[in-house]
């Protein structure tokens, strides 16, 4: 009988644990807001590594308020987006569908990405203004219930990262009306976002990423049951039975070996503890980041452990379930010292 005051062990909340299909997390929804002043919704980044800081504690309740606590951080470099296009959606019977979208230029979009022909097909014939203008049509008519911008990442700005080649993705927008956020992303089209255009300090975040890979993994690593008794004679590492014996069959809710890590997760609610300005410290540690080598672009520091190895595209979004209080922090020591182990 299980622990009322924990799960059972092998837990199959997380099933079937198959292999995610890209290595780029997907982010399936956006929060729903029309309050406020046009903004973007998501940025995405890549995880250099993991160090740790000193920041005040603001929570009045705390035995520790007041003071200046240690907490273990992830460092996210986070280069600009470049805007490549805009698409909205409407409703139908089947969900929401591609309503239109408007591209900008071939001259704006391949300027300074050269790599960017191997995700996107030039558009000799696209009409930029004329798609606009069967946007704003539709909105005006009520058609448009979603506007999204199309944008690009841009690793090539990126010393440490292999690939070269640009992820093309969606982020949300939210605030104003569907014509006030048309009206916006035209004025973005064909240039490029910061994460502080984005995401401010102090705020919660949600982080959606591919975890590590493992491996084929047995049992107890993959599910976390309990060895079996030493005086079991055949083996340990598995589980006690298979079923009963009435049924012809293996059923999927036995815990068995299998694929383990490489699964898309979302995390909710990481704090952003600081994002970087020109006149921000090094954070770069000595020798470097593990496996990664120096931070040069814009970077987020983001509080506890995120999912994916070094390297790693990350992709963050405007916190789903916020907590009431968005308060901000004060950083007052990032660590530099060797991650190299010596």
């Amino acid at each position: 009988m299980g622990d009322r005051h924990r799960p059972k062990r092998g837990s199959m909340a997380f099933s079937p644990r198959k292999r995610a299909r890209r290595q780029t997390g997907r982010v399936k929804s956006w929060p729903s807001s029309s309050n406020g002043e046009v903004k973007v919704q998501g940025f995405a980044g890549y995880k250099a590594g993991m160090s740790h800081v000193l920041i005040r504690d603001e929570n009045p309740g705390s035995p520790s308020a007041g003071q200046e606590i240690r907490k273990a951080v992830t460092i996210v470099e986070t280069p600009p987006m470049h805007v490549l296009g805009i698409r909205c959606y409407r409703l139908t019977p089947y969900g929401k569908q591609t309503a239109g979208e408007a591209w900008a230029s071939c001259e704006s979009i391949t300027e300074g990405q050269p790599n960017l022909s191997r995700r996107v097909p030039e558009r000799k014939e696209h009409n930029t203004d004329e798609h606009l203008g069967n946007l704003k049509a539709m909105a005006e008519n009520g058609e448009i219930v979603e506007v999204r911008l199309i944008v690009s990442t841009q690793p090539e700005n990126i010393k440490s990262i292999p690939t070269k080649t640009p992820n093309i993705m969606e982020l949300g927008l939210s605030g104003g009306g569907i014509s006030d956020r048309i009206a916006w992303a035209e004025e973005k089209l064909g240039s490029h976002i910061g994460v502080g255009d984005v995401f401010t300090t102090g705020h919660d975040i949600d982080v959606v990423a591919v975890t590590k890979g493992k491996g084929w993994q047995g049992s107890i690593k993959r599910w976390g049951i309990k060895l079996l008794s030493h005086k079991n004679s055949k083996r340990r590492r598995q589980g006690g039975n298979m079923g009963d014996f009435g049924t012809g069959y293996v059923r999927k809710t036995i815990r068995q070996a299998g694929q383990t890590g490489y699964h898309q997760r979302t995390e909710y609610n990481k704090k952003v503890l600081r994002i970087s300005s020109p006149d921000e410290d090094e954070v770069t540690p000595d020798g470097g980041f593990l496996k990664y080598g120096e931070v040069t672009n814009q970077y987020m520091i983001v509080q506890g452990s995120l999912p994916g190895p070094s390297k790693r595209l990350l992709r963050f979004r405007e916190a789903t379930r916020p907590r009431k209080n968005q308060d901000a922090v004060e950083v007052t020591y990032v660590s530099t010292s060797s991650k190299q182990g010596v």
